[in-house]
């Protein structure tokens, strides 16, 4: 049996992070469903910059859109959506045989909303009803400005990925606002069903300490930073406020373990992946991680609920003199400026694109 299928079989959901027009017409996203266990997946801008950019699987459809007069983030959203609610289709039968747990894609708001709280509410009202897809989620940070524009999105009945979470407290608080959003529909006679996750970024965490810490502590603090979230999550869970919700009808938000792809050539492509499984969570990965997970992955053992040796772990990198609590806001405020310039560089590629197509017309 596949590591994928493990997976799967004890709980976890694995989705990809990547889409392209080519995936989906050459049938390779089909392929991955049928046969790796994929039961949705994740974009982002970078991952639109080089689908768009190294290529010419869009450059039909561009001119078209020059034709219309539409340019820049209006001729990109148009693009976005087009592949994703191809995809949304795609995974449409798993969304329907589990209830909605499964089977979602994402598209992110502009990351130049990222602190416009108003903006953002705005933008991902606007791309949910242009998608016309129950399993879309509109991808929100989970910035300060970013948990009101949570708790309005779901309050409005709109699915949520919150992303650029990096630690347990960060977690915490976009849970609260998905709550909120969720009891003020209790409150008003709503349905309290809105899909959402929770998107903890993991990899990143040892990139940032690479170097400054004893080489025996290498690729450890994301996995700890991991495993502490998880505790909290199967906390909130448990908890009446929680529970009060879901006997009135709402849907738990789920976990999701981003940023999966080992960076480390010297450690193990599988070490996220396999350090992460956990049941009624989602890992989105990269087709390099997924594949290798097919190919000589092994799952050994799932996450402790009680955050194992986390704390432990965590002391020694006190020890190290690493913060965590400081690096986590630093790694949040990094990754809000990194998905602006990735948008900025998307926007480029989209502009010479369309330059070029233009001069060749």
């Amino acid at each position: 049996m596949k590591a994928t299928q493990m997976l799967r079989d004890l709980g976890q959901s694995l989705w990809l992070d990547n889409i392209t027009r080519n995936l989906l017409r050459s049938g390779v996203l089909r392929r991955y469903v049928d046969e790796l266990s994929v039961t949705g997946l994740t974009s982002n801008p970078t991952i639109f910059d080089h689908a768009i950019g190294n290529g010419k699987d869009y450059d039909d459809a561009i001119k078209s859109k020059l034709a219309d007069g539409k340019s820049g983030e209006q001729l990109f959203f148009e693009l976005a959506l087009e592949d994703l609610t191809q995809a949304a289709d795609l995974f449409r039968p798993v969304y329907d045989r589990t209830s909605g747990v499964d089977g979602w894609v994402s598209l992110e708001v502009s990351p130049l909303l990222a602190h416009d709280t108003k903006s953002t509410i705005a933008e991902a009202k606007e791309l949910h009803a242009r998608a016309q897809r129950p399993n879309l989620l509109i991808k929100i940070p989970g910035t300060r400005e970013g948990l009101p524009a949570i708790e309005e999105a779901i309050f409005a009945g709109i699915p949520v990925n919150v992303t650029l979470l990096f630690s347990d407290d960060q977690y915490i608080a976009a849970a609260d606002a998905f709550m909120r959003g969720v009891e003020r529909r209790i409150a008003a006679g709503l349905k309290p069903n809105v899909g959402s996750v929770a998107s903890i970024f993991v990899s990143r965490w040892d990139v940032a300490v690479a170097g400054k810490v004893p080489e025996a502590l290498n690729n450890q603090l994301g996995i700890a930073v991991a495993k502490r979230a998880y505790k909290a999550y199967l906390g909130l869970l448990s908890s009446p406020r929680w529970m009060r919700a879901y006997n009135a009808g709402a849907r738990p938000q789920r976990l999701l373990w981003a940023s999966t792809g080992t960076k480390d050539p010297k450690t193990s492509d599988i070490l996220y992946v396999k350090a992460l499984a956990a049941p009624f969570t989602v890992n989105t990965m990269p087709e390099g991680t997924l594949h290798a997970l097919a190919e000589h992955g092994v799952i050994e053992a799932t996450m402790p609920a009680d955050g194992g040796d986390c704390e432990e772990v965590l002391a020694r990198f006190a020890g190290a003199r690493i913060d965590v609590h400081a690096l986590s806001a630093q790694l949040q405020d990094e990754g809000a400026k990194s998905f602006v310039n990735s948008w900025s560089d998307l926007m480029g590629v989209i502009g010479s694109k369309c330059d070029v197509l233009k001069r060749a017309s």
